[in-house]
């Protein structure tokens, strides 16, 4: 597991072993994301999507706590995926890092409770797949416009972006921190203190 420029956001690069038949690689170990995070990904949802190209899902995220960890790989296709830090507070608030998931090089990210986390699909018949901390709770889910020129994530170039019309009307990351729904730094890192201590 690598991190990525803001902690709480993780990158899996498997070793792949190709041979006559195809190939094969681990896509999640519990003991290397242990090892990255200090506690364990407690599974309680997994989730499937299948988008066409253009479809931008995000930016979600959900209340702190128990708020939703999420382990994501690309099984079919590619995708931009991008991880937003919106923990109010944060020394790296408002700052987004992208990586490319495909069924190439097999990579996975690790989206840390209290992070923003959005994709855009760049083929046709994409799918990813998604382990989960915490089941779905339309109470405690919320989302940020991804479009949000403030945030100024650069998506692909020549992909014209689809997205839900509940994603559409997601407020600008600054009126969702004044509706207060962001959460803040302290009581994220008050939460993974928690999560450590269980181990």
């Amino acid at each position: 597991m690598r991190q990525l420029s803001f902690p709480g956001a993780w990158v899996h690069e498997p070793k792949l072993f190709p041979d006559s038949r195809g190939s094969f690689h681990e896509w999640f170990r519990r003991s290397d994301l242990d090892d990255a995070t200090g506690h364990g990904l407690q599974l309680a949802q997994a989730n499937f999507s299948i988008s066409s190209r253009g479809i931008l899902r995000g930016i979600h995220f959900a209340d702190v706590p128990p708020s939703q960890a999420k382990y994501v790989t690309c099984v079919r296709g590619v995708v931009l995926d991008v991880i937003v830090d919106i923990r109010v507070g944060s020394p790296t608030y408002k700052q987004w890092e992208a990586v490319r998931l495909d069924d190439t090089v097999h990579h996975a990210v690790y989206v840390a409770e209290g992070l923003g986390h959005s994709f855009m699909a760049l083929t046709d018949d994409t799918a990813v797949v998604y382990l989960c901390s915490e089941g779905y709770a339309p109470g405690r889910e919320h989302g940020i416009n991804p479009l949000d020129p403030e945030l100024g994530i650069e998506w692909p170039e020549g992909v014209t972006p689809l997205l839900s019309e509940k994603d559409a009307a997601a407020p600008s990351l600054a009126e969702a921190e004044e509706q207060g729904l962001l959460p803040s730094y302290e009581a994220c890192q008050a939460y993974y203190a928690q999560l450590r201590a269980r181990g």
